[in-house]
């Protein structure tokens, strides 16, 4: 169990480091278990609902934070912005898949990018992020800066690689349910180095010059 440090790395009472990692691991089957089910020719609509179906089958506690599923230039949208209209996923696209799913009161939070047909740029767009995180995660790992310090790496890795690191979005506190009641503030704003099981990290890119973006968040563990 990761100690109880107060402030923005407070924890309830049941928390277990060990039930973080079984929400992670639940969280990232169903991630995968719901992109297999994504094709072209369905709408976005019709992927959150087969979606949701999925969480359910899997026995999850309860959302705590609502599934996305994003198609093409959706996926530029930030978490609180809402969909243009209902796209259909085409045979060469781009789409992600967000959740955050309380698995034994704990909460899993995870998501991913993903093509499909053959799109060059699409996918090295969508492996831009998922490299972009390990690199990230590697400099928490070796030398525990600050989350604020792993958003200025962050930022300066994404411009070195040719994409642009959306800043908005920062990383976010969890916890055993509900994290919330602890205000932890964004990852990148915590001027301390990131306690394991407390923290996601996610990655937002755009495309420098075409009509979508990419992402990719885990915990931190």
């Amino acid at each position: 169990m990761t100690p109880a440090l107060g402030g923005k790395e407070a924890v309830g009472e049941h928390f277990a480091l060990e039930s973080m990692r079984y929400a992670q691991q639940m969280t990232w089957k169903a991630v995968e278990q719901i992109a297999r089910g994504i094709c072209p020719g369905m709408r976005e609509s019709e992927a959150l609902l087969m979606g949701k179906q999925v969480l359910a089958e899997l026995g999850m506690d309860r959302i705590w934070h609502p599934l996305l599923i994003r198609f093409g230039a959706n996926t530029l949208k930030m978490f609180k912005e809402r969909s243009d209209g209902d796209p259909v996923l085409g045979d060469d696209d781009i789409f992600f898949v967000d959740m955050g799913v309380v698995w034994q009161g704990h909460e899993g939070d995870a998501g991913a990018t993903f093509t499909t047909g053959s799109d060059p740029q699409m996918a090295a767009c969508a492996a831009a992020a998922k490299e972009l995180f390990d690199r990230v995660e590697r400099l928490w790992r070796s030398e525990g800066v600050t989350g604020v310090a792993l958003y200025d790496y962050a930022a300066a890795q994404a411009q070195a690689m040719g994409w642009k690191l959306n800043l908005d979005i920062k990383g976010h506190r969890v916890s055993d349910f509900p994290h919330a009641i602890y205000r932890g503030g964004d990852l990148g704003d915590f001027e301390a180095s990131a306690n394991p099981g407390l923290w996601i990290l996610e990655i937002q890119l755009t495309h420098p010059e075409l009509a979508y973006g990419a992402f990719y968040e885990d915990l931190l563990i």
